[in-house]
């Protein structure tokens, strides 16, 4: 398998033509919308601009650098996502298949007590019914109440603990009939770990960030003076979030308890969904990857069923001119997204401040990494940045 090689330094000069990038992520540095930062934009292989701006810790001022280890928040989904697939093509994960017949402790039942069938397809695309802890409106909601995790706070029950506390949960909707974000990568996690017979953590290193040299990827980060620290989005200047802080990324809803420690304890559970931790680098080669067809990773067949919209028309809340694939938002209207990105673009983020996109038309791979919450996922800079990007490409 060949693997492109993206250099890791922060020493780097950008391409002139794209000094407007380094100008978005400055900005947001100077008004304080952001504390620090990670850029890199690869275009058709080449890696053509590459910075680390700001603190990567406030405090000591730790600068950032491009090899800086970030808490991953929901940016661990395309990589389960991804490992998931490898299995698909080695004919051991039928995506159309019920899970139970994997995981015949896991059977949730629809509001009504009917019985549910759930697929792999369903649990990749968020198809499955399932829903998430931090969306419901308060601490009385039927998650909360089972004493579901996130994956992203102190939780200390196992993997297996938490599959069950899910499942006691009724489906919000027939696997198949809506789209919802959910905790179905988790679910997902478990069915891994299954099939492949090894604990999750084992299971993804082996499948997928082995193979492809994604060496500072995985479910514990071994350095803490490597790890971005986390900080939100605050007045006069992002404030350090603390441990056990519950911070709402949505109007109405309770919102995320974070535990910032969580990615230095070995025996959390490792939540597929949101709970990696990783370098910009090494996303970037798993996106590299998956845009050049697969590079004996995966076939391109399923590299091009994960960009198809599975929702079949479904229209994401928040996100007009989005379907779902497999791991990753697909762009379908670009006109209905106000969006210079190709149709077929994917594209999502992390709750810690993420944001990345591939659009396999302009054979274009970018990853933006903060670690100032929400500012870096759902802020201003996200699409001042995207903006910078295309207006770059325009030009050269």
């Amino acid at each position: 398998m060949t693997i492109p090689a993206f250099p890791q330094s922060s020493t780097a000069t950008p391409d002139p033509v794209l000094a407007s990038i380094q100008t978005v992520v400055q900005q947001a540095l100077d008004e304080q919308r952001l504390v620090g930062a990670v850029v890199l934009v690869a275009r058709d292989g080449a890696l053509i601009h590459r910075q680390a701006s700001g603190l990567a810790d406030r405090a000591s001022a730790r600068p950032m650098r491009v090899d800086t280890v970030f808490r991953l928040a929901s940016v661990s989904k395309p990589i389960v996502s991804t490992a998931a697939m490898v299995l698909v093509a080695q004919g051991k994960l039928d995506l159309d298949a019920g899970i139970e017949r994997w995981l015949p402790e896991f059977q949730p039942r629809l509001a009504d007590s009917r019985p549910a069938r759930i697929s792999a397809r369903q649990l990749l695309s968020h198809t499955a019914g399932l829903g998430y802890r931090f969306f419901e409106p308060d601490a009385d909601g039927p998650y909360a109440r089972a004493g579901v995790s996130d994956g992203m706070d102190a939780s200390a029950i196992s993997l297996q603990d938490n599959l069950r506390r899910i499942a006691e949960v009724p489906l919000a909707y027939e696997p198949g009939s809506a789209w919802g974000y959910s905790l179905a990568t988790d679910v997902l996690g478990a069915l891994i770990e299954r099939i492949h017979g090894t604990p999750l953590q084992q299971a993804v290193q082996q499948l997928l960030t082995g193979p492809l040299g994604m060496g500072d990827t995985g479910f514990v980060a071994a350095d803490p003076q490597r790890v971005a620290t986390a900080y939100v989005s605050d007045a006069p200047q992002p404030h350090l979030l603390a441990e056990g802080e519950i911070v709402s990324p949505f109007d109405g809803a309770i919102g995320i308890t974070y535990s910032p420690a969580r990615i230095f304890d070995a025996q959390a559970f490792p939540s597929a969904g949101a709970g990696m931790a990783g370098t910009a680098g090494d996303l970037l080669l798993l996106l590299e990857t998956l845009r050049v067809g697969g590079n004996g990773l995966l076939p391109a067949e399923l590299i091009t069923e994960m960009g198809r919209d599975q929702t079949e028309g479904l229209e994401l809340p928040s996100a007009p001119g989005f379907g779902f694939g497999l791991g990753y938002s697909v762009l379908r209207d670009p006109t209905l997204a106000a969006t210079p990105e190709s149709p077929g673009t994917w594209r999502w983020g992390g709750a810690y401040g993420h944001s990345w996109f591939v659009d396999r038309a302009q054979g274009l791979s970018v990853v933006a990494f903060t670690n100032t919450l929400y500012e870096g996922m759902s802020g201003r800079v996200v699409t001042d940045l995207r903006d910078a990007i295309y207006a770059a490409m325009e030009a050269r």
